[in-house]
């Protein structure tokens, strides 16, 4: 027969567990509220819709408010569960991933306002196709570092981590054709320079992307990352 201990023991544990859950679930969930963010506010630069550009400005503050509930409920579990090896390190990676989800936010709201002044411009669609080209990688590295934390999946989180590189390169590419079109025609400046933001924005949404992905690849390996060659490491993996 068990004991009012043991029953107790096991309730606290299934309660611990349901937290965890609920923890890992909410991150996730967050994530695809900032995927859609992301698309809303390229779409609204790429088809000049200033309504739509507003609506995701407004989301940044839910997503700042979600932010701070997974923080307070984060610290709570390592205040009153003391999680250990696995289960401490989901919750870590959980903080920082939840922030890097929340810049990513930040950035996705100064496309839109990017986009809101575009709207407002001449009609040009000069740095449009930079712009799209850049945004479908990024995009694909935010989805794809989602369902890597989905599916505790290091292999597609190497795939995001190695994919920065190309965005970083067509980056630094589409930043010289901003130059040229500014210096062939200087009435452009202006549009131009809010192209440029716009593709700044895009960029370290894709370091975002990375940053998440190197966490992932700690939180299942327990092998911090950031500041190694992903090459080796992938070396030593023999993938």
């Amino acid at each position: 027969m068990n004991t009012a201990t043991e029953i107790q023991g096991t309730h606290i544990s299934q309660q611990y567990h349901v937290e965890l859950d609920q923890l890992r679930n909410r991150m996730i969930e967050t994530g695809g509220i900032v995927e859609r963010q992301l698309s809303d506010a390229v779409f609204s630069l790429l088809e000049c819709d200033s309504d739509l550009a507003q609506k995701v400005i407004l989301c940044d503050d839910e997503i700042d408010s979600i932010e701070r509930k997974i923080d307070e409920e984060s610290y709570l579990i390592i205040a009153k569960r003391q999680p250990a090896a696995g289960d401490l390190r989901l919750v870590l990676t959980i903080t920082k991933i939840i922030r890097d989800l929340e810049r990513m936010g930040d950035e996705s709201a100064k496309i839109a306002r990017m986009a809101i002044k575009l709207s407002e411009e001449l009609d040009s669609r000069i740095g449009f196709v930079e712009f799209k080209h850049i945004a479908d990688r990024v995009q694909d590295m935010v989805r794809n570092c989602l369902d890597a934390f989905a599916r505790n999946d290091v292999v597609a989180a190497i795939r995001v981590v190695r994919e920065d590189t190309n965005v970083d390169m067509e980056y630094s590419s589409a930043m010289r054709a901003m130059a040229t079109y500014m210096i062939e025609d200087p009435r452009c400046i202006t549009r131009v320079l809010n192209m440029m933001w716009s593709l700044r924005a895009l960029e370290r949404i894709g370091d975002h992307a990375k940053n998440i992905s190197e966490q992932i690849i700690y939180l299942v390996n327990g092998r911090d990352i950031r500041y190694e060659d992903i090459n080796q490491y992938v070396s030593e993996l023999m993938l």
